[in-house]
């Protein structure tokens, strides 16, 4: 009974992709008729088979307040950014000192680690070059890092909006675990993401250096 449950979920859950492929179909051929449905059909139905990915796993709630904050706080972060690579790229004296720095996210969903990869890259100054799906871990170049401070606190910046967009959309496990890290990290004595005495590798501490110009951070 319980398999004829999950076969019939993954049924449901492979739906709106299955419906996506077939409207993609009829806009690609301009015109909405049986012949394209069903054609569209045949072949959703075969993109499905063939290139089978596991369902995303939506959480099912949306807090409004905190979705308000997460979108106000990322335009914000956007045009602060945007402003400083400005003020970088005309400033007579700028020194390139780049570096890659490795980001442990604290949830282990795939959308949150898609939309938490994408909301950092949109802000000028950093763009993730690599994604560790594994242990959520992502690898992003970042311009203007100079020592481990700035390098620091550029992760607690990737960790809140992280932390954001799993109070916003997240599941009720994402948040407890959310909530559970911040309160250990309160309790203990290093900032957000800094290694701990027995963690050299915890969450946020992964870093290498830029081979452009040797940057470390």
């Amino acid at each position: 009974m319980s398999s004829v449950r999950e076969r019939l979920g993954g049924l449901i859950s492979q739906l709106p992709l299955f419906l996506g492929l077939v409207l993609l179909w009829s806009l690609l051929w301009g015109k909405f008729s049986w012949l394209n449905l069903v054609t569209g059909a045949v072949f959703a139905a075969l993109v499905s088979v063939v290139f089978y990915l596991p369902a995303v796993q939506l959480s099912g709630r949306i807090n409004l307040w905190r979705s308000v904050w997460l979108f106000a706080k990322l335009i914000w972060d956007i045009v602060r950014a945007s402003v400083d690579v400005s003020w970088l790229a005309l400033g007579p004296r700028y020194t390139a000192s780049n570096a890659i720095l490795a980001v442990h996210l604290r949830t282990r969903s795939d959308l949150i680690l898609t939309w938490t990869a994408v909301a950092t890259s949109i802000v000028p100054g950093s763009i993730v070059v690599d994604i560790e799906r594994v242990d959520s871990t992502l690898y992003l170049h970042v311009i203007n890092m100079h020592d481990e401070v700035e390098a620091d606190a550029f992760r607690a910046r990737v960790l809140a909006t992280e932390r954001r967009i799993v109070m916003a959309f997240g599941s009720r496990e994402d948040v407890e675990r959310v909530c559970q890290v911040r309160a250990d990290e309160d309790l203990s004595d290093g900032a957000p993401g800094a290694p701990g005495p027995h963690a050299p590798h915890g969450p946020g501490t992964h870093s290498s250096t830029d081979p452009e110009n040797g940057a470390t951070a």
